[in-house]
């Protein structure tokens, strides 16, 4: 039996990802970015790995929840539309709840919309109440039809979902929307956000009881310090004393700061992570404020 699939092996973590699609290169240079390296194998199906034991399965994304509920892998980076949309069939059929969202990653940005023809004058979700509204996520679409107390016909296609209202299939759609290209190229337009989607880590909901555990925690460790200084930069600068207040005001997104006092001077040398984009502007700001001699640097790791 494949070790990718041996549900004896309880001492080595395996994740499930993308084996190709947009969330599958974000998600290898992520676990990269933590220090995971690995060999694959000759079918590029299963890489096992070699810094720590913390194996990859290449599937597609559907098959990532269902995966994490059979116990075949124990993690996936997978988008959350994909996630919450099999809670919802799981639950809509009367299934024990057994993945969820671990955390978010901050890639692979989305949005589940409701699109209409381009000549409609939105009002609001009463107006969609009789429509035929075509969709690939029925399940999340359904319980937002719920919320908003409106009854429509869900039709159900596995694609090309654009251009339903085109062929007379459904008089409005919802799915995922990124730029609207394609939407405004099927003369539509999207009117309201039903969810808002990324790639997630998702796992089991109940905890790990054996060595998984000690890795799943490791991992998470190594991955929320990837996360965090994705756009951060450290900041160091001097400033008189009494112009500390009105500089740090102007950094609302950095950490607490290490402040040192200088001999012989009334300033103070202070270095903070930012996490926002240091600008030129910023600096320009922060100087007239009163600091000087700023750095910005780059930050490579970082673990709390």
């Amino acid at each position: 039996m494949s070790p990718a699939v041996n549900p004896a092996v309880r001492d080595r973590l395996r994740i499930a990802i993308q084996k190709s699609g947009r969330l599958s290169e974000p998600a290898r240079a992520l676990l990269a970015s933590a220090g995971l390296s690995w060999r694959e194998s000759r079918d590029k199906l299963f890489c096992y790995g070699e810094s720590l034991p913390v194996d990859l399965l290449l599937v597609r994304d559907d098959d990532i929840p269902g995966l994490i509920a059979d116990g075949v892998c124990d993690l996936g980076f997978v988008g959350r539309n994909v996630l919450l949309e099999q809670a919802g069939e799981r639950a809509e059929t009367g299934k024990p709840e057994m993945f969820r969202e671990w955390r978010a990653l901050g890639f692979g940005g989305c949005r589940l919309s409701i699109a209409v023809p381009e000549g409609w004058q939105w009002q609001g979700p009463a107006q969609l109440a009789g429509r035929r509204i075509a969709t690939t996520y029925p399940n999340q679409l359904r319980a937002w039809l719920r919320a908003q107390h409106v009854q429509a016909d869900i039709v159900v296609l596995n694609g090309s979902v654009e251009i339903a209202p085109r062929l007379g299939q459904a008089d409005v759609i919802c799915d995922l929307v990124s730029s609207g290209a394609t939407l405004a190229a099927n003369q539509l337009k999207p009117v309201c956000d039903i969810l808002q989607s990324e790639a997630v880590l998702a796992g089991p909901v109940q905890p790990f009881g054996d060595a998984r555990a000690e890795l799943a925690a490791l991992l998470l460790r190594r991955m929320d310090g990837v996360l965090r200084i994705r756009d951060s930069k450290l900041l160091m600068f001097q400033a008189p004393r009494d112009a500390i207040d009105e500089v740090m005001q102007l950094l609302p997104d950095a950490e607490p700061p290490t402040v040192c006092a200088l001999d012989g001077s009334d300033a103070l040398a202070l270095q903070t992570l930012c996490h926002g984009a240091m600008t030129w502007q910023r600096l320009e700001d922060l100087k007239r404020a009163g600091a000087r001699g700023l750095m910005v640097l780059p930050v490579e790791r970082m673990l709390a």
